[in-house]
């Protein structure tokens, strides 16, 4: 229950603003750490790790709505799913941009052999891959042109997704896993529960758990 000053703010079009804003901050952040403070002495290395960290961060929130909203009762959560989705991929392809322009300046036949060179390169065009036609069919016109069950199967990839850039982020950290593993570990659960309340639904197949 809202306090009765702060219930306007849940209203969907100012709710909706202020997650827009809020998704925009780390961006924010990033130009004015490089206006001001700099990034260091790989620029080109830690742009790109801080766009792909953001990218798997506004991932694992995107999942996190179905279980916030089944478990916490608040279904008004279920709105801000596919803004927060289209940042992770915003930010996906900011990394892979970064990646294309200041580290190989399109030389495609570098990025290719990089490609197929290095794992976790792989690994994280695989996971780009994944998530372009999910950004691409986000739209409502999408869901009816290709029917509901197609559009839920390819965008149950997501989880797929999901899996992938924990792993790339695990394959390209060197010493300190405690990130990745964090995130793993949050995985998991965001994964388990959806596991959880299916198989109770076949287990009661007459009793909805938790909701829809």
């Amino acid at each position: 229950m809202l306090a009765p000053g702060m219930s306007r703010f849940a209203k969907p079009p100012i709710a909706k603003a202020i997650v827009f804003v809020l998704c925009l901050a780390p961006l924010a952040w990033l130009a004015h750490r490089g206006l001001t403070a700099g990034f260091g002495a790989h620029p080109q290395e830690y742009v790109n790790r801080f766009l792909g960290d953001w990218a798997l961060r506004f991932l694992l929130i995107a999942l996190a709505v179905t279980p916030l909203r089944l478990i916490g009762g608040w279904p008004q959560l279920a709105r801000f799913r596919r803004m927060i989705g289209l940042y992770a991929f915003f930010y996906a392809t900011l990394h892979v941009l970064s990646y294309v322009v200041a580290t190989h300046f399109f030389d495609w036949a570098e990025i290719l052999k990089d490609i197929v060179k290095r794992n976790y390169i792989t690994v994280g065009m695989v996971v780009f891959a994944i998530l372009l036609p999910m950004a691409a069919t986000s739209t409502a016109g999408m869901v009816k042109r290709l029917g509901p069950k197609r559009w839920q199967a390819l965008h149950r990839l997501v989880y797929l997704a999901g899996i992938g850039g924990v792993f790339h982020f695990f394959m390209m950290v060197k010493a300190d896993w405690r990130e990745p593993l964090l995130y793993a570990l949050i995985l998991a659960f965001l994964l388990g529960y959806r596991v959880y309340r299916r198989a109770r639904r076949f287990s009661n197949p007459g009793k909805s758990s938790f909701g829809t």
